[in-house]
């Protein structure tokens, strides 16, 4: 047992207690090549003298190049990603492919009412490279500190910065499929869901002078500008207080939908399934039946076996997702220069869409 301001025995002190080189007390202690037993055990027992538990983790780490660890960056509180099912989906095949470097996962919140709030935090973390996870802002602090360091950087499609690797999807032409596609069926009177443009806040109208195509690279924006592309620009769009949520689908639901039949619209395209989800629960509590008085698109692709609907979604393959920036993640750690790459995302139609009344 080792008191305090003790100094901590060395793998050195273990061998010289033991009577064998240091070379062959590493052996022992990584199995790594063949000792004979009964010098094992004499170091073993030197060890268990001396109070030594084995290497220094990170004395190894620093030797090998690699710190054991990459940082997932998950927008908002860490218990919200987990109430996500895209976010746990993109996060599940990310580890799979981080399982087979080996190395750990190590998730950190990114407030979003202070982004430079991470990036002491980051600061103190040794890392082999960081992910920015999902939705974000558009630019990061955390980009040049990380690109100072050297530590590699990927993302789902934000921050948009030439030093971070990309695995992202055609935000605004996926969008302006799912609403090409109710617009097909003869809906005219069409209204959106989004999520926050910016810092989430109050939920309310998205102001046209806030969607610009410059910014068509961040989810929420380029969503916008692909349904606008389809349904015009005087088509209502309303932005959730909580980024993605069925709680937002609700409050949003009832917002465009407790109206008057004549204003009413005849299907919302929603940014995302779980928004969706509340959008259509919305609607059932006014007495709306889906599809029939009102379709719904989603966007994700996720499993919600607790919705009595099969949801017309854009389906994007979180798990796929995550897969690939973990192949990515390791192709770096390799030494090769992965490049950034736009997945395919497909038009999946369920039974929450249908010509309108």
């Amino acid at each position: 047992m080792i008191g305090r301001g003790q100094v901590r025995p060395t793998l050195r002190d273990v061998a010289e207690r033991a009577g064998v080189s240091v070379s062959t007390a590493s052996l022992v202690f990584s199995g790594k090549g063949p000792v004979a037993e009964a010098t094992a055990a004499k170091v073993r027992a030197a060890a268990a003298e001396l109070g030594f538990t084995g290497p220094n983790p990170l004395a190894s780490s620093l030797r090998q190049g690699r710190a054991g660890a990459v940082g997932v960056l998950v927008e908002g509180r860490l218990q919200m990603a987990f109430r996500d099912p895209f976010a746990v989906a993109v996060l599940d095949g990310l580890a799979e492919e981080l399982e087979r470097v080996p190395t750990g996962m190590l998730l950190l919140a990114q407030p979003t009412d202070d982004v430079d709030a991470v990036v002491p935090q980051l600061a103190g973390l040794a890392l082999d490279a960081v992910i920015f996870s999902l939705c974000g802002p558009g630019e990061h602090p955390a980009v040049d500190h990380l690109a100072a360091r050297g530590i590699p950087m990927f993302s789902t499609g934000v921050p948009g910065d030439g030093r971070v690797t990309q695995v992202r999807i055609d935000e605004r032409a996926s969008i302006a499929e799912a609403s090409r596609h109710l617009r097909a069926l003869g809906h005219r009177r069409v209204a959106s869901v989004a999520m926050p443009l910016g810092p989430m806040g109050e939920p309310g109208a998205i102001r046209e002078s806030l969607v610009v195509d410059a910014l068509a690279h961040i989810p929420s924006i380029g969503r916008v500008l692909g349904f606008r592309d389809i349904f015009g620009l005087e088509a209502p769009v309303v932005q959730t207080g909580d980024g993605s949520s069925v709680e937002g689908g609700i409050i949003a639901g009832r917002a465009l939908l407790d109206v008057s039949e004549a204003v009413r619209p005849t299907a919302i395209v929603a940014q995302s399934d779980v928004i969706a989800a509340g959008v259509i629960i919305a609607a059932e509590e006014l007495g709306l039946r889906v599809p029939d008085d009102l379709s719904v698109t989603g966007f994700d692709g996720v499993d919600l076996p607790w919705l009595p609907h099969r949801l017309t979604t854009m389906d994007q393959r979180g798990r796929e997702r995550g897969r690939v920036i973990g192949t990515l993640v390791r192709r770096r750690l390799d030494g090769k220069r992965p490049r950034s790459i736009t997945q395919p995302v497909e038009l999946r139609v369920g039974t929450t869409s249908a010509p309108p009344r």
